[in-house]
């Protein structure tokens, strides 16, 4: 990943931003030498979005069957009948 100064981010945008569409990489942005952002393109970031909603909606899951609220197929089908017709 490469790394540029937050000044370099001032002076140089357009080719940073042209940059990141080309290449599809990440530029980690660093201010008084500590990481400050990440610019990344807009079709990896919206990638990496929907990626985490699915990772949001497993981890809920888990979190559902550790505590024991489920619902056998039976019962689903029960409870979502009117959606399914």
């Amino acid at each position: 990943m490469r790394t540029e100064l937050v000044t370099t981010l001032k002076r140089q945008a357009t080719d940073l931003l042209a940059d990141i569409e080309r290449d599809k990489k990440p530029i980690l942005i660093t201010q008084h030498g500590l990481p400050s952002a990440y610019l990344v393109d807009v079709e990896s970031y919206q990638l990496q979005q929907e990626r985490m909603t699915i990772l949001e909606g497993i981890a809920r899951g888990e979190v559902a069957v550790s505590e024991k609220r489920t619902l056998s197929q039976a019962q689903a089908e029960k409870r979502l009948g009117k959606w399914l017709k």
